[in-house]
């Protein structure tokens, strides 16, 4: 299959989705499959990792190499994927409650270790497969059934968390706008290193009117309309202090993470020696889990 030309109908399984009608992650999901066959994975050579909840369902939807572990564990199962074949393409998916609220330990320690995986978060700002709880980051106000008189938490910035982190890759989309978001899920699986894609899909039974795909496409705008230079990390921050008011589409921070993992790499290789050892170069691309 290496050297083939793929089409999206390559990663598709035959399980169907048994989401809501008019779910956001239908979208993502096409996307996804788009974006693997422009990239050219062959599905033998890809692995997708999830948690739990409505959008970790995806791995079964492909015909990659999946896994549907526990609530908030789709990152350490997806760096044990790569640690132990780093020439596989690691994909891990799941939801804000998921990934920012049981699994938010995880996130800067994935991040400072940079693995070559991308990582998208399908945001709704609800827990929907358990019935429309309050999560991380549902906006202030919010009426749901565990805040029946309104949410008063404040809510996480995923966005915030993963700059702050010193993720070297993040991008914020929406299923309203398909097309950018099949490039900006391209553009993670091409980035050598750990890259973040938060994407707003709304939930069509538990989630705001405020947060469904119309009222998404409103209030959004495209950064490239902007003229914003995604290797300013001050302006990614600016950008970033705007999540759940407006939503800015596109990759708000990137930085070439090849340039900082040789410079360390090299440094182990010196230190290894100076000791008199010379691991394999194996026991290197397991080190920095990128090649």
């Amino acid at each position: 299959m290496e050297g083939c030309v793929f089409t999206k109908k390559d990663y598709q399984s035959e399980l169907k989705p048994i989401w809501c009608p008019g779910c956001g992650d239908f979208g993502v999901l096409s996307c996804i499959y788009q974006a693997l066959a422009a990239v050219g994975v062959p599905p033998h050579r890809l692995a997708f990792l999830s948690g739990i909840g409505c959008s970790s369902r995806i791995p079964g939807y492909t015909t990659a190499y999946g896994f549907n572990s526990v609530h908030g564990r789709s990152l350490p199962m997806a760096i044990g994927v790569k640690v132990a074949n780093p020439e596989l393409t690691v994909l891990a998916a799941g939801g804000d409650g998921d990934g920012f609220s049981i699994g938010g330990g995880h996130i800067s320690h994935a991040v400072r270790r940079n693995p070559d995986i991308t990582y998208i978060v399908m945001d709704n700002h609800i827990y929907g497969l358990t019935k429309g709880q309050a999560g991380p980051t549902t906006v202030p106000g919010t009426i749901s059934v565990t805040t029946p008189y309104g949410l008063s938490e404040t809510p996480v910035n995923p966005l915030l968390q993963v700059l702050a982190s010193g993720c070297g890759f993040v991008a914020q989309g929406g299923t309203h706008d398909l097309k950018g978001l099949t490039k900006m899920i391209e553009e993670g699986i091409r980035y050598k290193g750990f890259a973040f894609i938060d994407v707003h899909s709304p939930c069509v039974t538990y989630g705001r009117e405020e947060d469904q795909s119309k009222e998404l496409k409103a209030k959004s705008e495209l950064l490239a309309d902007l003229n914003h230079d995604p290797s300013d990390k001050i302006a990614a921050y600016r950008i970033a202090e705007e999540y759940g008011k407006k939503l800015y589409c596109g990759v708000l921070y990137r930085k070439d993470g090849l340039t900082e993992l040789a410079t360390m790499h090299k440094q182990v290789q010196k230190n290894a020696k100076a000791a008199g050892d010379y691991p394999r170069d194996e026991v290197f691309k397991r080190n920095f889990l990128v090649h």
